[in-house]
C-alpha cells in the first residue's frame, strides 16, 4: 500500500509524490512442545558496518508477573541486546510492544516514519531475532539496499524460533 502525497507547485500541475516503503513479513511457528512459551524478538537494520541503524521492533512480555518484569529476560535476544538494547529506555514509543502469538505478522514502514527517516542510503540489513523461554534461540537476516530504487525483495527461513520472514522496499 503506497500514501499518495499531491504536492502543487505555482503554477504548474499539481503531480503525487510517494514515500519508499519497507514492508516486513515475520511468521512465528505453531510449536507442538510441552511447555510453550512466546519469543521475544527484536526486528532492526545494520548497516554495512554492521552496528545498529534503527530499531523497527522489540516484542516481549510488558506486564508484571510473579516471575518479575519482561524488560528482565530482553539479554536473551543476545544480538539485538549488544549492539542496542542495553542502551535504550525501555519502552520505546513505536518500537517495543507485547509478544505475539504464532501465526504471520506484517510491519510497514515509510521513509517518513522516525525508524526509517534518517537512514542515509546505502547497503542494510535487516535482521530478525528471536528467543523463546524454555526453548531455543535464532537470527535471520537479510540483506537489502535502501532506499531501493526499484522493488526489492528478500527472503529467510527460519528452522525452529522463526518461520518464514520476508522483505519488500519499494521506492
Amino acid at each position: 500500500m503506497r500514501a499518495t502525497i499531491t504536492i502543487a507547485l505555482s503554477g504548474l500541475l499539481a503531480m503525487p509524490a510517494y514515500a519508499a516503503t519497507l514492508d516486513i513479513q515475520v511468521e512465528i511457528p505453531k510449536l507442538n512442545v510441552a511447555e510453550y512459551h512466546r519469543p521475544y524478538l527484536a526486528i532492526w537494520l545494520e548497516g554495512a558496518d554492521k552496528t545498529v541503524a534503527a530499531n523497527l521492533a522489540v516484542w516481549y512480555q510488558s506486564k508484571d508477573t510473579a516471575e518479575g518484569r519482561g524488560t528482565k529476560w530482553l539479554p536473551d535476544l543476545r544480538q539485538w541486546w549488544r549492539k542496542s538494547g542495553r542502551t535504550l529506555e525501555l519502552p520505546v514509543d513505536g518500537v517495543t510492544g507485547p509478544t505475539r502469538p504464532a501465526g504471520k505478522h506484517a510491519l510497514s514502514f515509510t521513509d517518513g516514519q522516525p525508524q526509517l527517516k534518517r537512514l542515509a542510503p546505502g547497503q542494510y540489513t535487516l535482521v530478525v531475532e528471536a528467543a523463546r523461554e524454555v526453548g531455543g534461540r535464532e537470527l535471520l537476516r537479510i540483506p537489502f539496499t535502501w532506499p531501493a530504487e526499484s522493488v526489492e525483495t528478500g527472503k529467510a527461513q527460519g528452522s525452529s524460533e522463526l518461520g518464514a520472514v520476508s522483505l519488500v522496499a519499494k521506492p
